[in-house]
């Protein structure tokens, strides 16, 4: 099985590490939806930027612990509610 790598900015991956962030966003769009529904993966990666696979660093693995939709107003991605994908990655 694949895994799932997620591409964040330095603020969310610091929260992640800490434990701060449980969750990892993305819009529901047709992009999302093709990676996301209906497919399992072996884990979650959850990089800084696109380091190299050996920059442990920059890098934090998970398992996979599935995805559900949830609608929330975020500063991310505007004022209004959007739906999104939420990536358990704790």
């Amino acid at each position: 099985m694949t895994a799932l790598i997620l591409p964040v900015k330095r603020i969310y991956f610091e929260q992640i590490a800490s434990g701060e962030k449980p969750e990892e966003f993305r819009l529901v769009n047709a992009f999302w939806a093709k990676r996301l529904e209906g497919r399992q993966y072996s884990r979650v990666i959850v990089t800084l930027g696109s380091p190299k696979r050996t920059d442990t660093a920059r890098r934090l693995e998970f398992p996979w612990r599935g995805v559900t939709k949830q609608t929330i107003t975020h500063e991310h991605f505007g004022p209004d509610s959007v739906e999104v994908y939420a990536i358990r990655v704790n």
